[in-house]
C-alpha cells in the first residue's frame, strides 16, 4: 500500500513538472502547426477588415506560419463573434471586430450568441479614432455653438445620420443630445458609405462620422468638419477643436477595434499572440498608414483591454439604457 502511494505521488509529481514544458511546447508550436483564422464579422473594405489585414500581414512576417481574414457579416457583427466564441481556444481563431460586438449589440438586442464579458480572451486594442461631427458644405453652421442653436430653434427636426442603430456615430449624437440638453432626428442607413453619400448630397444634415471614413471628404472641401469627440484633438485635423474645447463636456467617444480569441487560450500563446499584435502596431510602415487615416495607435495588452472592454460595457450599457435606445 505504502509503495503504491509512493509511486502515485511520484507520477503525479511528474505530471505537475511537465505542465510548464506542455505550455512552453504550445507557444512554441503555435502558429506553425495550421492557418491561423482571424474573423471580421463584417463585411470586407471597412475600417475593422483593413485593422484586421493590416494585423495579420505583420504578425504573419514576425510569426511565420499563415494569417487569413475570414468575413462572416451578419447579425450586426453576432454572427461571426458566436463563430468564434465557439472555436477551440487553441490561438488558431481570432476575432478582430469594432466595439459594437463588444460592448454595444448585447445591450441592443435580446438575445446574442455569445457572453462578451465571459467568452474571450481579450487581446489587444491596436486603433482607436474619435468621430468628427461634419456637415455638409451647403449648410451654414460652422461651429457647436451654430448646431445647439439650430437644435434649440427647430427640436426635433435635424437629421443626424448614422451607420447603424448603435453604431458609434449613433451613440455619439444620442450622448451630444444628452449632454446638452436638446434633441435631433436619427436616421439610420446600413453601413457608413450610404449615410455619407447622402449627408454629400444635402439630404440629412449632421452626423458624427469616423474620421478615417470622412477625412478625403474634408480634405476635398466637401463636408464641414465641426468637431471631434476624442479628448484632445486629431493629429489629421489639427484645426477642429474638440466638442469640449466648444463647450460640451462629457460626450468623448472614440470608435476602436479590438483582437480577441475564444476563452481558455493557454497563456504562452496569449502571451506570444498579445507581444505580436502589439508589435504589428508599432511597425513604422503600418503605424504611419493608420496614422495618415487619422487613426490612433493604441497597442494595449491583455490586462488593459480586458479593464477597458468592461468600462466601455458599463458605459454603454448607462447611455443604451437611459436614451431607450433599440435594435430596430
Amino acid at each position: 500500500m505504502k509503495k503504491r502511494l509512493l509511486l502515485a505521488a511520484a507520477l503525479a509529481a511528474a505530471s505537475t513538472a511537465l505542465l510548464p514544458l506542455h505550455a512552453s511546447a504550445q507557444a512554441d508550436a503555435w502558429p506553425q502547426q495550421k492557418p491561423v483564422t482571424i474573423i471580421v464579422p463584417f463585411p470586407a473594405g471597412g475600417s475593422t477588415d483593413m485593422v484586421a489585414r493590416a494585423l495579420a500581414l505583420q504578425m504573419q512576417t514576425k510569426l511565420g506560419g499563415s494569417f487569413v481574414v475570414d468575413n462572416r457579416p451578419g447579425a450586426t457583427g453576432t454572427i461571426g463573434t458566436g463563430f468564434v466564441k465557439r472555436a477551440a481556444p487553441d490561438g488558431y481563431t481570432l476575432l478582430v471586430s469594432s466595439l459594437g460586438a463588444f460592448v454595444v449589440t448585447p445591450h441592443l438586442q435580446k438575445s446574442v450568441p455569445y457572453d462578451a464579458t465571459k467568452d474571450f480572451d481579450y487581446i489587444s486594442v491596436p486603433v482607436q479614432a474619435p468621430n468628427v461631427l461634419v456637415a455638409n458644405v451647403a449648410r451654414p453652421e460652422h461651429t457647436v455653438a451654430d448646431v445647439l442653436a439650430l437644435l434649440r430653434k427647430t427640436p426635433g427636426k435635424v437629421s443626424f445620420a448614422s451607420s447603424g442603430n448603435g453604431s458609434s456615430d449613433h451613440l455619439s449624437a444620442e450622448l451630444f443630445w444628452q449632454q446638452t440638453k436638446t434633441e435631433g432626428v436619427h436616421v439610420p442607413y446600413k453601413g457608413g458609405a450610404p449615410a455619407v453619400n447622402d449627408l454629400l448630397g444635402n439630404q440629412v444634415d449632421f452626423s458624427f462620422q469616423n474620421v478615417n471614413a470622412v477625412l478625403p471628404h474634408i480634405r476635398a472641401g466637401k463636408l464641414r468638419a465641426i468637431a471631434v469627440t476624442g479628448d484632445k484633438r486629431s493629429p489629421v485635423l489639427p484645426d477642429v477643436p474638440t466638442l469640449a474645447e466648444a463647450g460640451v463636456k462629457g460626450a468623448e467617444v472614440y470608435s476602436w477595434q479590438g483582437m480577441a480569441a475564444p476563452k481558455g487560450l493557454p497563456p504562452a500563446v496569449k502571451k506570444k499572440l498579445s507581444d505580436a499584435a502589439i508589435a504589428a502596431m508599432q511597425d513604422p510602415e503600418t503605424k504611419k498608414r493608420m496614422l495618415d487615416q487619422g487613426l490612433e495607435i493604441v497597442a494595449s495588452t491583455p490586462e488593459e483591454f480586458t479593464a477597458f472592454q468592461l468600462r466601455e460595457w458599463a458605459r454603454w450599457k448607462t447611455l443604451i439604457d437611459t436614451r431607450h435606445i433599440t435594435a430596430d
